[in-house]
């Protein structure tokens, strides 16, 4: 049963089962399969199913909780039998949005497991905390999943999926999101980033060359200039922006099949405290359901 559950909290966080089959790396069919497996067993329908959408109703609430915990319980099973003993550091990169989400949340918990273990953050972009992880001068880190091809030594753990939105001033009037990137002020995501390299790709692929205003990796104040009708912008829609989200006017591109993976990079093999680490942030952002 313990597949069936990490399909259905996919499943409960992005909404969909074809999202989930994306990030949980299985057909629509077979996350389909899985859950009809999970509501047999269990006796109840776990979702309101309406077109493609599947939201928990009241059952698959109180399911999702205790399954939270189940998972947990059953990551923990090769934890170090007293990891307050456990010394050493343990190092962490982590990208800008990391630090709001799951990073404080995290250490805290990390903490009261080890406290003889020290925790040391590095920043950075993505890029270079994957080579940092790849030459081992950091254990592990919370990345942008990049679009080539990872190390074969290392391993991607999926955090969060979040799609790609177009943000405009509240005040603009947006019909033609197409004829909007061509003739309105544009607030880029940072090429240098590896979503504002999706980003860029959706406008090549598109012939679109927009009227850039400014150019930067923050997507805070991405959203903030875009509030101050500076420009529109296409950006992750990110659960811990949302009081910003909702300054703006946010505009669905159904045509744009896209979406940003934030995840953990780290080897294969995971030391005890690593290995925790990584469970606590699975967990973390497992109480994350949708975007309010």
């Amino acid at each position: 049963m313990i597949p069936e559950l990490r399909t259905f909290l996919a499943v409960a966080r992005l909404g969909t089962f074809a999202a989930a089959g994306d990030v949980m790396g299985l057909t629509q069919s077979a996350v389909s399969g899985q859950m009809k497996r999970l509501e047999d067993k269990l006796g109840h329908e776990l979702f309101e199913r309406t077109g493609r959408s599947a939201t928990l109703n009241e059952t698959g609430l109180r399911v999702f909780e205790k399954a939270q915990k189940l998972l947990s319980l059953a990551e923990t099973l090769t934890d170090p039998d007293d990891p307050s003993t456990t010394e050493g550091t343990l190092k962490i990169g982590a990208v800008a949005s990391a630090h709001i989400y799951p990073i404080p949340e995290v250490l805290p918990r990390f903490a009261s497991e080890f406290p003889k273990m020290r925790q040391s953050v590095v920043p950075g972009i993505s890029l270079e905390l994957l080579d940092k992880v790849d030459s081992r001068s950091l254990d592990l880190a919370i990345i942008i999943k990049p679009n080539f091809e990872l190390p074969a030594s290392l391993q991607w753990t999926m955090l969060q999926a979040e799609p790609f939105v177009m943000v405009a001033p509240r005040s603009w009037n947006v019909e033609n999101p197409s004829l909007a990137l061509r003739t309105m002020p544009f607030v880029r995501y940072s090429r240098i980033s590896f979503g504002g390299r999706q980003v860029e790709s959706y406008l090549n692929m598109h012939q679109i060359r927009p009227k850039d205003f400014v150019e930067l990796d923050d997507i805070s104040t991405i959203l903030s200039l875009v509030a101050d009708e500076c420009g529109i912008a296409i950006v992750p829609r990110m659960a811990i922006y949302a009081s910003q989200f909702r300054t703006t006017n946010v505009i669905e591109l159904d045509d744009m099949q896209l979406s940003r993976e934030i995840g953990i990079i780290h080897p294969r093999l995971l030391s005890d405290p690593a290995n925790r680490f990584v469970a606590l942030c699975i967990k973390a952002q497992s109480s994350k359901i949708s975007f309010p």
